[in-house]
């Protein structure tokens, strides 16, 4: 962190604390995204023998820095052990189905991403099958499949991502069983979650992790609090009781509504939330918050949103990264008063 700061932000002398481990190394994660590829990518070990191998099938993880090398796995130990049964199910499913998985580079195919996403409070799965297409008689037998071998799995969509974007995000979603969401809980408020919302990966660290934002927060009951991408509102919902309200901003419609279901789930109405492109939206606000959470994806604040942002001028920021290069080069925009 430090290092990022001084390197790409420019920024010396801020005190960085030290790093607060995760409750749990292996296992912990809430969701993960495997890639379908029709060429599978060869480990080094692979590619130096002569025996004939079988590399047109491939449902894993990309290569770091690729988006067309896909290694086939058999197990992530990130995630808890009944997600690599559902892989392993969807794999053989997969594979063996008539319609061919995608190809990265030919833009062609039908089976694109599996991602999984599971609570740790309900102990329950959502699986969200990825596809091309649109041809539910393709990939109902799958989420049949999947929910009578594993009772855990409470929730089985299907996304139709037809462009050519390596995303899994869909253009639209159906509902092939179960429930459209799962509810999993952070501190002493529950969260329904879709396909598409972000929730942050870890949620037992989400409690900590939540637990520190209030603290640099420094909140107070008359506080105007504004949520920056504010996904399904877990920060905002966890603050809320401490001020007089909360505004999130959130471009994805499904968190948005996500969001407002768990303001209600939980009892809460002093929130509100606005869903559109930030840029858009913080232009037309009719109030200055007196606190800003700001929590981007891995890619950062766009230079529009920082410069309004700035021109807002709340009396107090607490930024949310999960990337330190992103960060450092958005508070070399502004670096003045930096507490890490």
């Amino acid at each position: 962190m430090a290092d990022s700061l001084v390197h790409i932000g420019s920024i010396e002398h801020i005190p960085v604390h030290p790093v607060i481990p995760s409750e749990k190394i292996f296992g912990y994660r809430n969701k993960m995204e495997f890639s379908l590829s029709d060429r599978r990518w060869l480990l080094p070990e692979e590619m130096a023998t002569d025996e004939p191998l079988d590399t047109g099938f491939a449902l894993g993880l990309h290569v770091p820095g690729t988006f067309y090398k896909v290694l086939d796995i058999e197990a992530c130990l990130l995630m808890p052990a009944l997600g690599n049964e559902i892989l392993a199910t969807a794999r053989t499913f997969m594979k063996n189905a008539d319609q061919p998985v995608y190809g990265l580079r030919s833009h062609e195919g039908f089976w694109r991403f599996l991602m999984l996403r599971h609570s740790v409070d309900k102990d329950q799965w959502m699986v969200n099958i990825v596809t091309a297409d649109e041809d539910r008689p393709a990939v109902q037998p799958l989420a049949d499949a999947l929910r009578a071998a594993y009772p855990q799995v409470a929730s089985v969509v299907n996304n139709i991502n037809s462009r050519k974007a390596g995303i899994a995000f869909g253009e639209y979603e159906i509902l092939l069983a179960g429930e459209p969401v799962i509810t999993d809980r952070i501190g002493d408020r529950t969260f329904s979650i879709s396909a598409n919302s972000f929730f942050q990966t870890n949620t037992r660290g989400a409690k900590i992790l939540y637990r520190i934002v209030e603290k640099f927060s420094k909140l107070g009951k008359n506080d105007t609090v504004l949520d920056l991408y504010c996904g399904a509102g877990t920060i905002a919902l966890t603050l809320a009781n401490q001020v007089k309200s909360v505004i999130g901003i959130e471009i994805s419609e499904t968190a948005v509504n996500d969001a407002v279901k768990n303001s209600h789930a939980n009892g809460i109405d002093n929130c509100r939330f606005i869903q559109g492109d930030i840029r858009d939206k913080l232009g037309q606000l009719d109030t200055t918050p007196d606190l800003m959470i700001i929590d981007p994806p891995r890619a950062g604040m766009h230079k529009d949103v920082v410069n309004q942002v700035l021109a807002l001028s709340p009396e107090r920021i607490v930024y949310v990264s999960c990337n330190p290069a992103t960060l450092a080069r958005d508070l070399s925009l502004n670096a003045v008063d930096l507490t890490i």
